[in-house]
């Protein structure tokens, strides 16, 4: 048997192995790289030539950055202002969570921004009465369409920018990609605006409902109406003094569940100790549960101004501070104790808010009910605080946490370094001062610097699956070229178009490739295809780039089945999809992308 058969006997069995799902991917990547060099035609240094690609190391620095932007609040908060700039308009919706989803993945993994935006998605639909599978599609559709934005978008980008270095070409710009990407991306939201209708139903599995919200804390505990905001004038008697100098929850009835106070990156959440001074101009976050509680006199007599409210029950403040139900041990030190006796918040940093006995919340206020064992209490406070509970002295047990304690930021508070981060890490990519691998090393290390993310988090966030899977399937395009097997597709090819026009030739590469990722992921994809497109290149004696660059735009346009990318597997449950939806969806907007393919790209890279 040839050694090009050898090969391609070995390709087809990957490629197999990928299309059942058995093994896992990155499992069949590591059988090739060990199989390929038995045969003879790499050696192990080829094999494993991938580990020292740049390109590897680069996709790996991209994994970090998305988990920094995460780590730090500023996806969620691309959310949260989404979910405030769309109200409850689905067509407003759409469009805005397009542009931010593609926004967002043109710096990170689109398979990361989809796991952050599918529970926000859920809830605006929830919100909005909207069906969960209009919404999913848009999503899924508009972070495959993000790796058409810039070269570090998406791993099939930087597979053929890497295959173009190989070959002793100038690689694409940081940029090249987002006069195809952008216009695209306009098409995919008029396209969806209309495809909708056919989307969402039927509703969306109910389990993805089950967890409460703080929305049920604030309907079960009766916490409605108790929210107040107020803020701190100039000459208010608390200006300067200590909070235990007034006493407000003993002498008023009142909590003060948080103190805001500006800072020169924004407004800084404090935690109200005893010991904390007031200064003017704070906000103070108040939960006032009497309802015999006059809180315009409150107001006046302590020198506040009321300010409006945010989302329900601090909700806007939810990546600081959160609720939590606990219950309370036979063995826990509040049992037999008041509320104010048990002195909760200088021991945990929480404020009890509710009690339940049975199924209903006590009325009132709860400053002198005892506690009981097996109480079911809902507290609020810092998240960190709350994810401390069981190890606590105080034998509470953790019952319930929201669903909104997913979203939560760890190091929100170092949001406006990542900001600048992420912008001058782009800024030196986009320059090309320095390789691109060196800028996103620069970035990670600068995101660790600045506690942005820490290293045992930066490790978790690299996607190593995705990294065995472009390294194992790297070596086929060595042992193709060298056993001939890309030369005869690419004189294959030649044959079928003979004199065909340019953009045929365009046409027909663009087809194959997303064909071919119908089967395997795409990033396998732009490994095999990318060397046939430079080969067919240098058979037309044209420029390799309208067709390197076709290659990568085909590899991104993995809309027509649930399988193409994992981008669309994680949709799949939550827009409750069958599928049909992809296909239906999916195929008419592939034959979009390939038609602004085929008139753009000879256009801006002429051959």
């Amino acid at each position: 048997m040839s050694d090009l058969a050898i090969v391609l006997l070995l390709l087809v069995s990957a490629i197999v192995m990928f299309a059942l799902g058995r093994p896992r991917m990155d499992a069949v990547a590591l059988v090739m790289i060990v199989a390929l060099p038995l045969t003879g035609v790499i050696d192990v240094g080829d094999a494993l030539a991938g580990f020292a690609d740049p390109n590897i190391v680069l996709i790996g620095a991209l994994f970090v950055v998305g988990e920094a932007l995460v780590r730090t609040g500023i996806a969620q908060r691309l959310g949260d202002w989404l979910v405030r700039k769309a109200g409850r308009s689905e067509a407003r919706l759409i469009v805005l969570l397009m542009v931010v989803v593609a926004g967002i993945g043109s710096f990170m993994s689109s398979t990361g921004v989809v796991a952050i935006f599918i529970p926000i998605v859920l809830r605006i639909a929830r919100n909005a009465s909207i069906p969960a599978g209009r919404l999913m599609m848009p999503l899924s559709v508009a972070a495959l369409l993000s790796g058409m934005m810039t070269l570090v978008a998406t791993a099939p980008n930087l597979v053929v920018h890497g295959e173009l270095m190989r070959n002793g070409l100038e690689g694409f710009g940081f940029f090249a990609f987002t006069p195809f990407g952008l216009p695209l991306l306009a098409l995919a939201i008029l396209y969806m605006l209309v495809a909708k209708k056919f989307l969402g139903r039927s509703a969306a599995p109910s389990d993805v409902l089950e967890r409460p919200t703080l929305g049920h804390f604030v309907t079960a505990y009766g916490l409605d109406g108790r929210e107040h905001r107020f803020s701190v004038r100039p000459g208010s008697p608390l200006v300067g003094n200590s909070l235990s100098a007034f006493d407000l929850r003993g002498s008023v009835g009142i909590n003060i569940i948080a103190i805001e106070r500006a800072t020169r990156f924004g407004r800084q959440l404090l935690r109200p100790r005893a010991e904390s001074r007031i200064e003017a101009g704070d906000v103070m976050l108040i939960d006032a549960k009497s309802p015999e509680l006059d809180m315009d006199e409150v107001a006046a007599r302590y020198g506040l101004d009321r300010l409006a409210l945010g989302n329900i029950y601090f909700g806007d403040r939810s990546q600081e501070i959160g609720l939590a139900e606990l219950l309370v041990s036979p063995d826990s030190r509040l049992v037999g104790k008041t509320v104010v006796d048990a002195r909760l918040r200088s021991a945990t940093d929480l404020v009890a808010i509710g009690i339940r006995r049975g199924r209903e919340a006590i009325g009132g206020p709860l400053t002198e009910v005892v506690f009981h064992a097996g109480d079911p209490i809902l507290v609020i406070g810092p998240w960190r605080a709350i994810t401390r509970v069981p190890q606590g002295p105080e034998r509470l047990i953790l019952l319930n946490t929201p669903v909104e304690i997913e979203d939560v930021a760890p190091a929100s508070h170092r949001a406006p370094h990542a900001a600048l981060i992420l912008l001058v890490t782009v800024a030196l990519m986009a320059s090309g001062v320095v390789p691109n691998v060196i800028a996103a090393l620069l970035g990670c290390l600068m995101f660790g610097f600045f506690g942005c993310i820490d290293m045992n988090a930066a490790y978790r966030s690299i996607h190593w699956q995705t990294l065995i899977l472009i390294v194992g399937m790297l070596p086929f395009s060595i042992a193709l070229q060298r056993t001939g097997g890309i030369d005869i597709v690419a004189d294959w090819l030649l044959a079928i178009l003979g004199g065909s026009s340019p953009r045929v030739v365009l046409a027909t590469l663009f087809a194959l490739t997303a064909v071919l990722g119908l089967f395997i992921s795409n990033t396998a994809t732009a490994v095999l295809m990318a060397p046939v497109a430079l080969a067919l290149a240098g058979a037309l004696n044209v420029s390799p780039y309208p067709l390197a660059m076709t290659v990568a735009l085909a590899a991104s346009a993995a809309f027509m089945t649930p399988v193409s990318s994992p981008v669309n597997t994680l949709v799949v449950g939550p827009g409750n999809y069958r599928f049909f939806d992809f296909v239906m969806i999916g195929v008419p907007f592939t034959l979009v992308a390939l038609a602004v393919t085929i008139l753009l790209v000879p256009v801006l890279l002429p051959f």
